[in-house]
């Protein structure tokens, strides 16, 4: 009797009963989403492919790399905009007096923003702003708490994206302060297998973060042989493009890129060549698309088709696999081909709670004459998508 007795008071000294029950109700369960932010336009925009990390001369361990040489390279390959991002540490956060103020920081067709590769002792990120900012003002925060530099941020109301998130240079700070990150570094494919996990943690717990690419070059082809270094071989195999991100632009400006790469309209291919990717979704199956990657919509509990489209320099009688993953794990594969490679697929998202998509493509290389060295590098990786969301809180 008493053994009981205490085993009574025990339980409800803990908040439950003599049968495990509880009343905690959590305040953050699953709850049907009221309202979400207007789908845009799928046919108001432009397509814009660029390259979100480079590396001029104004970054201490580049070689043979002026702004004019990585713009002209840009303009060549059809570039709509580009991210020059020296580090900011070697110049000591005045990025504004270096490469921007460069008198080679221009260009007649290739949009510039303005970038700095942000370089602390946490990691590394690049801040991106469609007009000039006070950049010295993050750099003097880098070594503060992630909710001091999370107010600077905002302040300066730029977008801020984690580079390589993974390994030597990971971003060591919350996610909860950057707009994107960079899923895809450097020409080398499959070192990038952690970052695409990092990036699937984070959606999958609520975040709806744009998954973006990055060269992350440093060294251009010396203009004669006496002027050559150690790290000159780079450039035929890892430079301008390398990957290219594209993204779906209300208008070829500054600000609309920004705010593309923001609302994840975006997707990665191996090179400017490469076919681009496309992901799209049917949500009254009547035949229309309704919306794509970035988009968010309130989940219905009724099925949804899903379109899958390849754009570009596609490879003659050659199928390409598609790899669709759903919150962060495998789902289906896929096989498209033909002069414009399409794939179709139909699922219900869950009506309460969180779902999204997303999709990987491989396939035969497309030839980069002018970085040859890439193609191995990148190996069967031709592109990947941002996802398509569904009930993901706008508020979050």
């Amino acid at each position: 009797m008493r053994a009981l007795l205490a085993g009574l008071i025990m339980a409800s000294c803990i908040g439950g009963s003599a049968q495990g029950q509880t009343d905690h109700v959590n305040p953050w369960a699953p709850t049907e989403l009221r309202k979400v932010l207007p789908i845009a336009s799928l046919t108001e925009g432009v397509w814009l492919k660029g390259d979100l990390h480079n590396h001029s001369r104004h970054s201490k361990e580049s070689s043979n790399n002026p702004e004019a040489k990585i713009i002209s390279f840009a303009e060549s390959v059809g570039m709509g905009y580009l991210c020059i991002s020296d580090h900011d540490n070697h110049v000591n956060g005045d990025v504004a007096h270096n490469t921007w103020s460069d008198p080679e920081f221009k260009s007649n067709s290739v949009l510039l923003l303005y970038c700095a590769e942000w370089t602390t002792t946490r990691g590394h990120g690049t801040a991106i702003s469609a007009v000039p900012y006070d950049h010295q003002k993050l750099y003097d925060v880098r070594d503060q708490r992630d909710i001091v530099v999370g107010a600077v941020k905002k302040e300066l109301g730029i977008h801020l994206s984690a580079n390589h998130p993974s390994g030597k240079d990971h971003f060591g700070y919350s996610y909860d302060m950057v707009d994107s990150i960079e899923v895809w570094n450097s020409a080398v494919w499959p070192k990038n297998a952690n970052a695409i996990m990092i990036w699937d943690d984070m959606l999958s717990s609520g975040r709806k973060l744009t998954g973006r690419g990055g060269s992350d070059e440093h060294h251009g082809i010396p203009d004669t042989p006496d002027k050559a270094t150690k790290n000159s071989y780079q450039a035929t195999s890892n430079y301008v493009g390398t990957p290219t991100t594209w993204l779906f632009s209300k208008e070829k400006t500054s600000q609309a890129v920004v705010d593309a790469l923001t609302n994840g309209r975006v997707s990665v291919s191996a090179n400017p060549y490469a076919p681009r990717v496309e992901f799209y979704a049917d949500l009254d199956q009547d035949g229309r698309m309704d919306m794509m990657m970035g988009d968010n919509a309130k989940s219905t509990g009724r099925p949804v088709k899903f379109r899958v489209q390849l754009t570009g320099n596609i490879a003659a009688d050659t199928a390409y696999t598609i790899k669709v993953v759903k919150d962060g794990n495998p789902f289906m594969t896929l096989e498209a081909k033909g002069k414009t490679p399409t794939a179709e697929f139909t699922d219900t998202p869950i009506a309460i709670g969180r779902t999204y998509y997303r999709v990987e493509v491989t396939g035969p290389p497309t030839d980069y004459p002018q970085v040859p060295g890439s193609m191995k590098l990148s190996g069967n990786m031709i592109g990947l998508s941002n996802p398509i969301y569904f009930n993901f809180d706008p508020n979050f």
